[in-house]
């Protein structure tokens, strides 16, 4: 059985819009990446591990749902390649390096689906 705050989680989740879940998609990556530099950082390469993988999953997961159909969404999965790669580089040498370097790009990534997301629900309101 859920606890409540999990229940509210999975209430939250459903109700919201793509662009909303996509903005959370990358926050939560871009918080994994950076819980991953200090767990790093502190020697603790069990966590560390644990969530470059999740951050791996996220990426993988906005990789597959692109459509094709579009010219973002191939330089999009070029993007996600290019962070998986670098992720892999870091988890292997246990370096943080690679991770510092691509958490600022998936963060702008963010906020720009964040202004977009709020262009987009200005517009219909």
């Amino acid at each position: 059985m859920l606890n409540p705050y999990q229940k509210y989680q999975e209430q939250s989740v459903a109700t919201m819009t793509q662009g909303e879940l996509l903005v959370k998609l990358y926050d939560t990556c871009a918080k994994r990446l950076s819980q991953a530099v200090l767990y790093i950082e502190e020697k603790d390469m069990p966590r560390a591990n644990e969530a470059m993988q999740k951050a791996q999953k996220i990426l993988n997961h906005l990789n597959a749902t692109l459509d094709m159909q579009y010219e973002i969404s191939h330089n999009l999965a070029a993007l996600y390649e290019y962070f998986l790669r670098l992720i892999i580089q870091a988890n292997v040498r246990k370096d943080s390096a690679p991770l510092k370097e691509i958490i600022p790009m998936v963060s702008s990534l963010r906020d720009t689906f964040k202004e977009a997301e709020r262009i987009v629900h200005k517009s219909r309101a």
